[in-house]
């Protein structure tokens, strides 16, 4: 990451979240040279303080699965112009997947990837290596020589691994070095043309739906091989309530089994793709368009109960940029996914403002529990590391696309009010992110001293701040 200097910063009457050591609670957070310091402490002069009342500061985010596009897609994303959108929406550490050009598949590839992490990455980067050479399904890649080379964990995301003879032995070899295999459980051949989840939206825009049933047969596929190879699988992107009931027995079961869900997966239903024109026509929102697809209300609500059971770990973005042109056309020509960075936080905080799920619990999926998935490969989500966010879970705001600071504007949630605002990000003691409105909450100084595109105020999305 760019060297930036290290903060003398205090944070005052913050409510602290860190599901780590169980603090919960309305404090100060002091960091001096970049590191939490413990009483007794000087505060220097040169310090910036910062009035944090009605504000959570918890440790930064960790993201288990996002696109950075690059290398081989650079029109659509970079590590850099990602890890600044990254670090706009609160995330510290991000995971990204390996459908690159070429893919992420020898060890090779991966040190070329860490170079331009090194060079370019506003937070920290871990990349998922290919579960297969060249994402194809038929043959493994060295698991051993590339979880030496640093990776986090294995993925063939965007195709599903079908042959079980594969996936078993991706299982079996990626338990011995201690990662897991994380897979895009969802069967393509019964979803092949799809556009929208199967059912009555689909028919009412008279477009090809995708099956559940497709995910369920993956997820209970992926289930039995983790049992026959005490391997750690990791299903991507759950979205419909059969496939955690699945995980949850799989769970009680004992088995080493985690899932992930997005945001958008959580508060949003198929009926969010639908837009009505002048005319009255509804029509398909290109910009709706993810795989595994929007799901129904009652599917929605099962995944949502999976994270406050904790069947769930962990809130994973699924970040997909894309160009203009990608989304464009009919919905069948329109790629696949959103661009997630920036509407993360205030996206989940929807639950918490119904009512539906715990601040607490939201910040743990967001933090410990992705942290548990990883295991070895991520550092410890402490506000003691110089890692946190800052954030306000009221602050109402008007999604704005123009102002990502991602390279992808494509979002179906342009023009809505969201609550819930990151306000700075630090990582390592370095701040790498600061709204504008951070601002009238300091005195002694201002912690967006950032340059070129972590800028304050240059991105997350926000117009029109109430």
């Amino acid at each position: 990451m760019p060297a930036r200097a290290p903060l003398n910063v205090v944070f005052h009457d913050a409510r602290v979240i860190e599901p780590l050591s169980g603090r919960d609670g309305v404090g100060d957070v002091v960091l001096l040279d970049g590191a939490v310091a413990e009483r007794p402490y000087a505060i220097p002069d040169d310090c910036v303080h910062v009035d944090c009342h009605g504000l959570v500061l918890s440790p930064s985010f960790i993201d288990l699965h996002c696109h950075l596009r690059e290398p081989g897609f650079e029109e659509k994303e970079t590590v850099a112009t990602g890890t600044a959108a990254a670090a706009a929406g609160g995330f510290g550490l991000v995971c990204c997947m390996p459908n690159t050009r070429p893919p992420l598949d020898t060890v090779a590839r991966i040190r070329t990837l860490h170079d331009i992490i090194r060079r370019d990455a506003k937070v920290a980067v871990i990349p998922i290596a290919s579960a297969t050479l060249g994402r194809r399904g038929e043959a493994l890649v060295d698991i051993r020589a590339l979880a030496s080379a640093g990776v986090a964990g294995f993925s063939d995301d965007g195709d599903y691994v079908a042959d079980s003879v594969v996936m078993r032995d991706a299982l079996s070899q990626a338990a011995g070095v201690g990662l897991c295999v994380m897979d895009h459980a969802q069967d393509g051949r019964l979803v092949s043309g799809g556009v929208l989840t199967e059912g009555d939206v689909a028919r009412r825009l008279k477009l090809r739906g995708m099956a559940s049933e497709a995910e369920e047969l993956a997820v209970g596929r992926d289930i039995a091989l983790a049992r026959m190879t005490e391997g750690h699988v990791h299903i991507q992107h759950i979205t419909t309530a059969r496939a955690v009931e699945m995980v949850r027995r799989a769970r009680d079961e004992g088995l080493h089994v985690t899932a992930e869900a997005t945001p958008h997966h959580l508060v949003l239903t198929d009926e969010d793709a639908v837009m009505v024109d002048s005319s009255g026509t509804a029509r398909f929102n290109n910009q709706a368009k993810v795989n595994p697809p929007l799901r129904s209300a009652s599917d929605v609500a099962g995944v949502v109960r999976g994270i406050v059971d904790g069947v769930i770990e962990a809130i994973a973005t699924d970040h997909a940029p894309h160009t203009s042109a990608d989304k464009d056309g009919s919905p069948g020509q329109a790629a696949f996914g959103m661009s997630v960075f920036e509407t993360a936080l205030a996206t989940v905080l929807t639950l918490y403002h119904r009512g539906e799920v715990s601040l607490e619990r939201l910040v743990h999926c967001l933090t410990a529990g992705p942290a548990g998935v990883l295991g070895s490969r991520s550092p410890r989500p402490s506000i003691s590391s110089g890692g946190l966010v800052l954030f306000d879970p009221d602050a109402s705001w008007v999604v704005d696309p123009s102002r990502f600071l991602s390279r992808g504007k494509n979002t179906p949630l342009e023009g809505r009010t969201l609550r819930g605002m990151i306000l700075t990000t630090i990582v390592g003691g370095r701040c790498v992110y600061a709204a504008d409105s951070l601002s009238r909450r300091c005195s002694g100084g201002c912690l967006g001293d950032l340059d070129g595109d972590g800028a304050p105020g240059a991105g997350s999305g926000i117009s029109n701040e109430r």
